[in-house]
């Protein structure tokens, strides 16, 4: 028997012996053993997994969230492309306005507003479209990635 450490005990009572026996317990068990832990049921019946595109396909409530998202990021891109054209073709009449000056200036025997008009304006539709239909297959990709990660 360990002598008990807290003074007023006596040296042989039953808590001492317990508490004597439980720490040799715990010092013998400081090391953790590792227990593997098994289903008894090995062919449990799991719930089938859906793919997002049959969710699509099937016209479902996920499948109607997932093309209203893809649809709305495309809105989104379709009006920004077309606001910054509309700025562009609507702020040149303005621009042509509220500065007088340009509207004199010739370049190649032709006024600059209609140069404009006639040279530039058509590139930047041009460009403005080739934007917008690389962003748009880039959220469609996107959109992909997203229902086969699913």
């Amino acid at each position: 028997m360990t002598p008990d450490p807290r003074p007023g005990r006596p040296a042989g009572s039953p808590r001492t012996d317990a508490a004597a026996r439980r720490m040799d317990a715990f010092r013998r068990s400081e090391t953790p053993r590792r227990v593997s832990v098994t289903s008894p049921r090995t062919a449990a019946a799991r719930r089938p997994r859906y793919p997002a595109t049959r969710e699509i396909d099937e016209q479902t409530r996920l499948g109607e969230v997932y093309m209203r998202s893809l649809l709305r990021t495309q809105f989104r891109l379709a009006l920004f492309v077309c606001t910054v054209l509309a700025c562009v073709v609507g702020g040149l009449p303005l621009l042509f306005l509220l500065i007088p000056e340009l509207r004199e200036v010739d370049v190649l025997g032709v006024s600059l507003p209609w140069a404009v008009l006639a040279g530039l304006i058509y590139p930047a539709f041009v460009i403005g479209a080739w934007l917008y239909v690389r962003q748009a297959e880039r959220n469609e990709r996107h959109f992909a990635e997203l229902v086969e990660r699913r």
